[in-house]
């Protein structure tokens, strides 16, 4: 994974080693994506966007305006996406069955050929606006190791 070895989630606390998982995620996701490892690289963003809404519950004052209801499993990721969009973080236009889908596609390694590429980084782009991941400062991140795959 393309944190190991850049942060030390101990010393980083669980608010800040979400956001900073999500972040060095994002820009080995776009790495990853120019080096035509489409799978590897919408995997990577996946886990960027898990850790991204992750963020959300963890940071006291943007938990504060979540609308979290009695039950709500907030160890599952689509209830959480629901929790963001029913709290007005995100505007609801990305599927979050259309995101499982590219998962799934991309554990199996079918994202190769024909998939939308810059049209789902798009929509991933946006909810990590809307999110307040993006935009950061690359030069505030640990140096990448390029030979992390």
């Amino acid at each position: 994974m393309p944190h190991f070895g850049l942060m030390d989630a101990d010393a980083l606390g669980p608010e800040r080693a979400a956001l900073m998982r999500a972040k060095l995620h994002i820009r080995a996701g776009r790495r990853r994506l120019r080096q035509g490892k489409v799978s590897y690289a919408f995997i990577t963003l996946y886990d960027a966007l898990v850790h991204a809404m992750e963020w959300h519950l963890l940071k006291p004052e943007l938990r504060a305006r979540l609308d979290i209801r009695e039950g709500e499993d907030l160890g599952d990721e689509r209830t959480v996406y629901g929790i963001l969009v029913r709290s007005g973080v995100l505007d609801g236009r990305l599927d979050y069955q259309e995101v499982t889908d590219m998962v799934d596609g991309a554990l199996a390694f079918r994202l190769e050929e024909g998939f939308d590429r810059e049209g789902m980084l798009g929509k991933l782009e946006d909810v990590f606006t809307q999110l307040g991941v993006l935009p950061f400062d690359e030069e505030e991140l640990p140096p990448e190791d390029p030979s992390t795959y």
